[in-house]
């Protein structure tokens, strides 16, 4: 017999829908381990032999194909994209994955989903649709910082921020803003309308790649890209309005003067006199003269209203993409105008990104993102100043806003009146924002491929504030502060990724690499007083300077990594992955660790006792294990600083922190068991999760005697926990003309603290304790009003079972967490001949929130600020039965921190909702468009909640700037903005 003779056969392998050159292809003649892959052009070469030879071609996201060679030398290929969840692309760190092939857990989120909502920062289009990731807005600020936590918290004193990767680059998400404000977010500077899709590493193995900032899971954000073929052009233009997404019901002016009335005449019952002799006056009438001037004359003022409004929202989206063999691009310009539910509350954003792919030769090519962003907040004061809008609740509403005998803003208010700050100050942030990144590749071999990447985030944020004459902390002649933070952030990756071609049923991918990392932030700031007018408002016309300084600081990162990816038999799956880290935030002997992790999966539909169900379409069991770390502290915190200073006019220096030598990395070991399964082929997808989180050496700051003239020091002290489920389902309910599909999501986590040597660390209520949530809170239990007496009660709390009106006699105790057991979220979209109704639910469940607020809102008038209308209900004569105390002016009743302030933080939320319609393609031929789409979109439509402040998603943080950074003090409410309630229509088309 003849042996078959060996041939050369060649072709191009591309995208059948886009016809784009597909690079990476595997080429194999099947049965052997003869192969190829496709190079940057998709052209392949590949020498064969045999008899009736068959190729296989095979691709991430693509449905793979079986040619017959037959008699033929070229072979071109158009491979279709796999449209099911269980084969998208799915980014990871330095590469690629099928999710198919994932051992490791991560979430996606695809750009389309979170295109034209009306927000302002990235993190709130991930609200309910990650299963476990918890995300909490400070507070309908627009452009506040945001926390964000994936499965729950891991430290107490480092940040638990998860890492940010921009296109594979580390991008700055820390706070730049003032320190006497709460935080801002630089976050709000990245236009997810050019975002191609979202990933959220969660367990270690999917996260260890990135070492030493990976405890608190990575989320990798990767912009679009063009495509070749003819330009495309989108724009999409929206516009629309938010208001309050909740109200709070206040006295009237009626109201207050009798609840006042009644306040004062039980304490001068209870005092034996006058309670108005505390303020050298004699009787109620003159009291009210003096402190309340206005309260007869029938005035009603709504200064709730006041504080709020009704905002525009105004949004532009601008794009091209496309390109040719060689060169791909794409351009996005987007302009956002935003303003607040609050008075003085606004945001805009312009920015312009360009993204250039090039092929330069077979074996070299290279791309480049530009992304350039003006970001301007003009801000509020902090919620804790009587100058931010929404303190003006507190003011009686029996005196008027404007002084009737001026004609102007009333400057005789109990407090001081925050619309004269709204008139006569400004606090205005401007941030330029460069993010950019260049990549060669080059191909060594067709398996073996170099890359090299350079990546730039440059940030410049510019304070402008200024207190006109008229304001609390202006007068009497103004006072301007300018303040500037310059944030040059680099990185430069160079790896190596390695696919050799084993056979069709067995792959190999191996990523090694160096990484180096380095931020420089220089800080300088002046504030200043007395200006000729409100018309000068700039520090040149100043007369002095009050204060000043300057700063510069530096970290660094210099890393080793390497994964590798290996598939046996098309069924059996290994990840194994390590970095180590060098950080120059730690102590000389402890500045590098290693942090490597290992995973497993076992593909089961692809063993011939489950290969041929009819039921289960897909059932993959995977497990894994490794090390992440967290480096999120001071630059300095390992050293012993000094700084320079004057004395008497002489310069010198003086220490300013405790050297902490041994510093260094806090550990999180995390394993993680799940379970991704796919029913009646794939019509039914989900993913079933369990995790345990133990982090070791907590990076904490610890107290030291007051007498080394220092506060704290930061050691490695102390252990905690968090342990977990997750759940993602997936349903296609109907599909054709009407389709119908689901994604539920849902998570659960406990957080314990294992090991504190003993220690308790407290933020006012909240504290951190051995055996218990970080933040939990401590306070008096409240046990309602003795119906004879109007006294409010208290547990005396050692275990008797007895009540005290006294409140000093009662024990604290531990009463709830700030954080949620539960959270998550239900997508639905139907869609039908063009329409399409999309909806979002997303809940939270099991933690509570203390009102900061509640001693003065509820106080039963323990002073003159103004109450809610619930006060009405107080307790009046012996054998009342309610739960508000009897209400005393100066009376102190019920007022302390108890538990009569703390609330159930549950809620349900309607997220967002969409209505679209997509015009049919015979309308669009004859005006040259390739599509239309109109839509309207809420945002926050409806809320259900126990809660009885504003809104359940707070976190007032305070203008410390320590519990900006701490994680103890937690669900706080101290008179904290409501989300807005938003709707907005838009037009988008393409041509």
């Amino acid at each position: 017999m003849a042996q078959a003779q060996n041939r050369t056969i060649s072709g191009t392998v591309t995208d059948q829908e886009s016809d784009e050159p597909l690079p990476g292809v595997n080429v194999i003649l099947q049965g052997t381990t003869i192969g190829t892959v496709t190079d940057i052009d998709g052209n392949y070469q590949l020498e064969i032999s045999g008899d009736n030879p068959v190729l296989l071609f095979s691709y991430v996201g693509y449905i793979t194909q079986e040619i017959p060679v037959d008699a033929r030398t070229n072979i071109n290929v158009g491979l279709s994209q796999d449209i099911t969840q269980l084969n998208e692309v799915v980014v990871v760190g330095y590469g690629t994955q099928i999710k198919r092939n994932l051992t490791g857990n991560i979430a996606q989120v695809d750009g389309k989903d979170i295109e034209n909502i009306p927000t302002t920062s990235i993190e709130n289009t991930l609200q309910g649709r990650t299963a476990g990731v918890f995300i909490q807005q400070g507070s309908g600020k627009p452009g506040q910082a945001i926390k964000m936590r994936v499965r729950g918290s891991s430290s107490i004193t480092a940040s638990n921020q998860p890492l940010f990767v921009v296109d594979g680059i580390p991008i700055t998400s820390e706070n730049q803003g003032i320190t006497n404000n709460e935080p801002t977010n630089p976050l709000a500077d990245i236009n997810f309308n050019d975002v191609e899709s979202i990933e959220v590493l969660k367990d270690a193995s999917a996260a260890a790649i990135y070492g030493s900032r990976a405890a608190n899971g990575v989320v990798i954000i990767t912009t679009k890209s063009g495509r070749s073929g003819k330009t495309q052009f989108n724009v999409d233009y929206s516009l629309g309005y938010s208001e309050p997404s909740n109200k709070r019901d206040w006295l009237n002016g009626e109201q207050y003067n009798e609840l006042f009335d009644e306040a004062y005449n039980n304490s001068k019952e209870d005092f034996g006199f006058e309670p108005a002799e505390f303020f050298g006056l004699s009787n109620l009438e003159e009291l009210k003269d003096a402190a309340i001037p206005g309260w007869r004359d029938n005035n009603n003022t709504d200064w709730q209203d006041e504080a709020f409004r009704t905002g525009r929202i105004n949004q532009l989206n601008v794009s091209a993409s496309g390109g040719d063999d060689k060169t791909r691009f794409y351009f996005g310009g987007s302009f956002t105008d935003q303003e607040g539910i609050l008075i003085g509350n606004d945001f805009n954003r312009l920015s312009g990104r360009l993204n250039l792919d090039h092929k330069v030769s077979d074996r070299f090519s290279f791309s480049s993102n530009f992304n350039l962003v003006r970001t301007q907040l003009d801000r509020v004061a902090n919620d804790n100043a009587f100058a931010t809008p929404l303190q003006l609740v507190a003011l009686p509403p029996v005196q008027p806003k404007i002084d009737p005998e001026t004609g102007r803003l009333n400057t005789n208010t109990v407090y001081y009146n925050g619309l004269i700050q709204h008139r006569d100050a400004t606090a205005n942030t401007v941030i330029y924002r460069t993010l950019a990144n260049a990549q060669g590749n080059f191909k060594i071999t067709n398996n073996l491929l170099f890359t090299s990447k350079f990546g730039l985030d440059l940030l410049n944020q510019i304070e402008d504030n200024y207190q006109g004459r008229e304001t609390q902390d202006g007068a009497p002649a103004g006072q301007g502060e300018f303040r500037s933070v310059r944030v040059v952030n680099y990185t430069v990756d160079n790896y190596l990724t390695y696919t050799p071609v084993i056979s069709e049923t067995n792959t190999l991918e191996v990523v090694a690499g160096l990484s180096y990392q380095q931020s420089d932030r220089i800080l300088g700031s002046i504030q200043a007083r007395g200006f000729p007018s409100d018309a000068f408002k700039k520090i040149a016309s100043a007369a002095e300077a009050e204060a000043f300084t300057s700063l510069g600081s530096r970290f660094s990162y210099t890393s080793v990594f390497a994964r590798a990816n290996m598939q046996f038999f098309d069924k059996l799956l290994v990840s194994l992955s390590g970095r180590v880290d060098g950080s120059s935030r730690f102590g000389e002997d402890n500045r590098y660790g290693f942090f490597p992790a290992v995973s497993a999966g076992w593909i089961v539909t692809q063993e011939p006792f489950l290969g041929g169900s009819n039921l289960v379409s897909f059932l993959k069991l995977r497990a894994s294990y490794g090390l992440t770390g967290n480096s999120e502290i001071g630059n300095f915190d390992a050293l012993g600083l000094y700084q320079g200073t004057s004395y008497g006019g002489l310069s010198g220096t003086r220490p300013i922190s405790v050297p902490s030598p041994d510093l260094k990395w806090e550990t999180t070991r995390q394993i993680d068991i799940g379970i991704d399964f796919g029913l009646f082929d794939d019509r039914i997808t989900g993913e079933i999760d369990y995790y345990l989180k133990k982090t070791d050496d907590l990076l904490l700051d610890v107290n030291v005697p007051a007498t080394s003239g220092f506060g704290v020091v930061t050691q490695n002290i102390g252990k905690l926990e968090n342990e977990g489920f997750e759940f993602v389902l997936n349903t296609q309910n109907l599909t054709g003309p009407l389709s119908w599909s689901t994604s539920l999501n849902l998570a659960y986590n406990t957080n314990v603290i294992t090991d504190l040597e003993g220690q308790i660390i407290t933020s006012g209520i909240n504290r951190a304790e051995e055996g218990y949530p970080i933040g939990v809170f401590y306070m008096v239990k409240y046990a309602g009003v003795n119906p004879e007496t109007g006294d409010a009660m208290f547990e005396l709390g050692d275990g008797s079972g007895e009540l005290t009106n006294d409140y000093s006699a009662a024990m604290e105790q531990h009463v709830g967490s700030p954080f949620p057991d539960w959270i998550g979220g239900m997508t639905n979209t139907l869609s039908y001949k063009g329409f399409e109704l999309s909806f979002l639910f997303q809940f939270v469940t099991g933690n509570q929130i203390f009102n900061d607020a509640g001693s003065f809102q509820t106080s039963g008038f323990d002073f003159f600020d103004n109450q809610t209308a619930d006060q009405l209900d107080r307790w009046q004569q012996p054998g009342d039965v309610t739960d508000v105390p009897e209400v005393r002016f100066l009376g102190g009743n019920g007022v302390d921190n108890s538990t009569r302030y703390l609330y159930d933080g549950d809620y349900l939320r309607l997220r967002t909702m969409t209505l679209a319609y997509e015009l049919p393609d015979r309308w669009l031929t004859p005006l040259s468009l390739r599509n239309v789409r109109v839509y309207l979109t809420g945002q926050n439509l409806l809320t259900f909640t126990g809660y009885e402040g504003w809104d359940p998603e707070v976190n007032f943080d305070g203008t410390n700037p320590a519990n900006q950074t701490n994680n103890i003090r937690g669900g706080r409410d101290f008179y904290t903005a409501p989300q807005p309630r938003s709707l907005i229509f838009g037009v988008k088309f393409g041509f």
